[in-house]
Formats: C-alpha cells, sequence, structure tokens
C-alpha cells in the first residue's frame, strides 16, 4: 500500500461486483486501505479509482483467478507477506442450481476449489498475522443454503455449509486471541450470482431478493455488535438460536462404543 492508514488494510475477494464490490465501499468510508481481488482487471480499476478519488484511502488492485491454484498461491504469499493486512473478506465464490447428474464436474471441482479450499487457505495465511497483532478479523460469505442443502445445487450448498462450520469452528479456536470471524449467510441477493449459476435473478421472486447494499450494510451492523453467525433477512435472532440448541443438544448422543438399541438386531 502506498499510504500509511493506522487502520490497516481490507483485502476483499470477488471485489469486482455485488457483494464483494459494495463491502469495498463501506469498508473505504471506513478509511481503511483496500487491497480488491478478482479476475476483471477493468471493473478492479473502475472500483479503485472511485473509491480513491471519493474517500481519499489506498487501493490496490490484483487481477487474479482463484480457481487456479498458482494463483491462489501467489496470493497467498503476498497476503502472508503484508503485516497491515487488519480484515480478510473471503467473498469470492460462485454456485450452480443443477442437479450433479446434469452438471459439469470439472465445474464442480473449481466450485469447490473456490469456496472451500481458497477460502481456507487465504484464511491460514492472514490468521498468525491478525493473532500476533491481537486484533482484525476474518468474514467468510457463506449462505442460507448451508443450513437449507434442499435448495439449489447440493455441491454448492454442501461448500456453503463448510464455511459455516470452518467459521464456528475458527472462532472456538480464537477465543481470546483479540480476533473476530463472522459467517454471513445471505438470502437471494440482486447479483451476477444468478446468472453464472443458471439463474437469472428475474426469475425469483421480487419479494425474496435483497439489494447487495442492504445485504452488507445489515451484515456490518452485526459484524459491529460481534454477532458470529448472521443472516441479514432473519427477523428474529431467536429462531436461529433454537436452531442452535437442537444442534447441540444432538452431542451427548453421538458417538458410543455401543450401536443405539433401535439399531440392534
Amino acid at each position: 500500500m502506498s499510504t500509511a492508514n493506522s487502520k490497516g488494510t481490507v483485502v476483499i475477494t470477488g471485489a469486482s461486483s455485488g457483494i464483494g464490490a459494495v463491502y469495498a465501499d463501506r469498508f473505504a468510508k471506513r478509511g481503511y486501505n483496500l487491497l480488491l481481488i478478482a479476475r476483471d482487471t477493468k471493473r478492479l480499476t473502475s472500483i479503485a479509482d472511485t473509491l480513491t478519488a471519493e474517500y481519499g484511502i489506498a487501493v490496490e488492485t490484483l487481477a487474479a483467478d482463484l480457481t487456479d491454484r498458482s494463483s491462489l498461491l501467489a496470493l497467498e504469499t503476498r497476503l502472508k507477506a503484508d503485516d497491515t493486512i487488519s480484515i480478510l473478506v473471503n467473498n469470492a465464490g460462485f454456485g450452480g442450481t443443477k442437479s450433479l447428474t446434469d452438471s459439469d464436474v470439472d465445474e464442480l471441482e473449481n466450485m469447490i476449489f473456490l469456496n472451500v479450499t481458497a477460502l481456507t487457505r487465504l484464511t491460514a495465511a492472514v490468521l498468525p498475522s491478525l493473532i500476533a497483532k491481537k486484533a482484525g478479523a476474518v468474514i467468510n460469505i457463506a449462505s442460507v443454503v448451508a443450513v437449507n442443502p434442499d435448495v439449489l445445487n447440493g455441491t454448492y450448498s454442501g461448500s456453503k455449509a463448510y464455511v459455516l462450520s470452518f467459521t464456528q469452528s475458527l472462532f472456538k479456536n480464537l477465543k481470546d486471541t483479540g480476533v473476530q470471524v463472522q459467517a454471513v449467510l445471505p438470502g437471494a441477493t440482486r447479483t451476477e450470482f444468478w446468472d453464472r449459476a443458471g439463474l437469472p435473478v428475474h426469475n425469483l421472486p421480487e419479494k425474496n431478493v435483497m439489494s447487495a447494499e442492504d445485504c452488507v450494510d445489515a451484515a456490518l451492523v452485526a459484524f459491529d455488535q460481534k454477532e458470529l453467525v448472521t443472516i441479514p433477512a432473519l427477523p428474529d435472532v431467536e429462531v436461529w438460536n433454537r436452531y442452535e440448541q437442537a444442534r447441540l443438544a444432538l452431542y451427548p448422543f453421538l458417538s458410543s462404543k455401543e450401536a443405539a438399541p433401535r439399531y440392534r438386531a
């Protein structure tokens, strides 16, 4: 970064449009420098120029395809060496709407690599520095399908279930380190995601589709409140709390030296 900033740098993947671009605007408004990552150089440059002019912060862009292993490893090395990083927003990802038998398996493999492997490796790259500073955060963009696998493509929902579990585990592991984590579970959001997934957003019920701006703004309110799991559309947090209580209630019964009586011949 060319400009020193006591707040540090926010790294955002998938920053050229949609949720990622809105996060870039919001963190720039808060006075952070930015490192924006996406495949589209032209869009990244346009966003960087706009944010620098409007907010006077430093914006670095990096065009990279994170489904390509060599590109991912190069970015990982770059992040490990940057002690200005304060926040990582793992937003890059894509989904699908076709069933497994109707999908391109190579495309599904790319989805898993981006949604799971890239997110994991980039998080691992920034955590040592954040822990050393006893400050900072990782924001992982999951999806409501993480808890609703009957919707959309099972590979996509499985990858987002990973993001949720990964973030919950990080929360436990990072306790008392000063590093915050958050999983954001958007519902249907008005972005280009749906075009790539094969179901343009105009096919969805209008009442179910949130703008990217409203999604990010809600998520940032929750971030400021240090909420671990954020579902921007959920009106009553007690619904989520009951879900979590039911999940935790399973724990005492999940492992035993004997099969449950109901399975005995």
